[in-house]
């Protein structure tokens, strides 16, 4: 689920799949596009490496997270809030 913010960024919406790096967290992103031919909507999953200052996320939570720059070689994502905790 992309969408653009007031400042032109893009933002989505997905669940943390690990947290075990320091103040970083990896989230999944799940779109629906159809198919080029067949016309059915298929599942896209991709991954992203997002920032998390205080080390609040764990895994299974689902989260905001927003374009940023580069804050290292794969990470241009922050977290902006946790919308639901696991269970």
């Amino acid at each position: 689920m992309e969408e653009q913010s007031k400042s032109g960024k893009k933002s989505f919406v997905g669940v943390v799949l690990s947290d075990k790096m320091d103040k970083t967290v990896v989230v999944s992103v799940e779109s629906r596009k159809p198919h080029p031919k067949f016309k059915k909507f298929v599942k896209h999953r991709k991954k992203y490496k997002a920032h998390d200052e205080q080390n609040q996320c764990n895994a299974g939570d689902t989260v905001r997270i927003i374009e940023s720059r580069p804050l290292s070689k794969e990470k241009h994502w922050v977290v902006t809030e946790i919308l639901e905790r696991a269970k």
